[in-house]
């Protein structure tokens, strides 16, 4: 007889840290805890170096963040095994990353899409450097939906080979690969890569029809949602994700809990409504939540203002700029999603499969 399969969303998972052992991926905001097993997946960030090309002769320096989900120390930690040397700097300022590539004699960049164009403009612009002087053979992007032709752009700019890394949401470990935007992914592993269907919890089987899919891990008897969806065209092929769904939303490569924000704003008192607004109108994505008051003494009022921004500090690292309506709303309304990169769909999985 065949064991019935457990399906979970980020928003499941927010409770496992009480009972959870061993190593554990932390979210960057204590929400998500998922057990970790560096060893086992040693295997796939090793293979993932190995399709984007790196060799005995690189050298890698992993501009990621390390918090709570592990990614640049398992990044670095394969790298050591396929190249010559390795270092984790974390994501920090572009001038920083710049000499730290410099000082190391970097020739492989692992760094999110938006870090490599940041990166990339502030060479351009602030310090007047030529990207070709830098000497990168190979940029590895993970962690964010890349913009249309970032892969192709980064390419030409540094004259270096671009590869994008899919890896889970819960773990960093890297699932899948492409070397172009126009090709689908490549799996890591056998299974390693599946399509759910938005409306209800199954598994979908290629032939694949064309639509919409959401891309799911499975860990034995449980799969796991990862709130990113896919266009998937008709075949055999499954795509990198362009959307997100759900309760939360990636912003700067973090996710983001609607459901946290929208218990923050209710506990404030005077806010009828809000809004988070999500851009990526230069390099890097900005945030900015637009909160509506039901009295007029509140609009002006910078305490009211400054409680707001120390409740977003609380629940995530991501820096989300306060703005305040000015027209007063008596009425409570839902807090909403106005999302101008395209990327979330919305939180309800099955309204948006119709």
């Amino acid at each position: 007889m065949t064991t019935p399969m457990t399906w979970r969303t980020r928003s499941d998972l927010a409770a496992a840290g009480r009972t959870a052992t061993g190593l554990l991926h932390v979210s960057p905001d204590g929400d998500t805890v998922v057990p970790g097993d560096p060893a086992g997946a040693a295997g796939a960030f090793v293979a993932a170096l190995r399709a984007a090309g790196v060799d005995p002769s690189d050298r890698v320096v992993a501009a990621l963040s390390g918090d709570g989900e592990l990614a640049a120390p398992q990044w670095t930690h394969a790298a050591a095994e396929v190249a010559a040397a390795a270092a984790a700097v974390g994501p920090r300022g572009r001038l920083r990353l710049h000499h730290a590539l410099e000082t190391l004699k970097a020739t492989t960049l692992v760094i999110t899409p938006t870090g490599a164009m940041d990166l990339l403009a502030r060479l351009h612009l602030e310090f007047l450097l030529d990207p070709l002087d830098l000497g990168l053979r190979h940029i590895v992007l993970t962690g964010e939906i890349a913009s249309r032709r970032t892969m192709d752009h980064l390419a030409a700019e540094f004259d270096a080979e671009v590869t994008e890394v899919y890896c889970s949401p819960f773990t960093a470990a890297p699932l899948g690969w492409r070397s172009s935007e126009a090709e689908p992914l490549t799996p890591i592993a056998p299974g390693s890569l599946a399509l759910a269907s938005l409306e209800k919890d199954e598994l979908l089987a290629p032939p694949y029809a064309e639509g919409l899919a959401e891309l799911v891990v499975a860990d034995g008897d449980t799969v796991l949602r990862t709130g990113q969806v896919a266009r998937v065209p008709a075949g055999d092929a499954v795509p990198a994700p362009a959307h997100t769904v759900g309760d939360h939303v990636l912003v700067r490569g973090v996710w983001l809990s609607l459901e946290r924000v929208r218990k923050a704003m209710g506990r404030i008192d005077g806010v009828s409504g809000w809004e988070l607004g999500i851009s990526r109108q230069g390099t890097l994505d900005a945030a900015v939540l637009t909160v509506t008051f039901n009295r007029e003494s509140l609009i002006d009022n910078p305490m009211w203002k400054s409680r707001i921004q120390q409740s977003l500090k609380a629940l995530t690292p991501i820096t989300i700029t306060v703005e305040v309506a000015g027209e007063v709303a008596e009425a409570s309304t839902p807090g909403t999603v106005n999302d101008a990169r395209g990327h979330h769909l919305g939180r309800d999985r099955t309204a948006i499969a119709r």
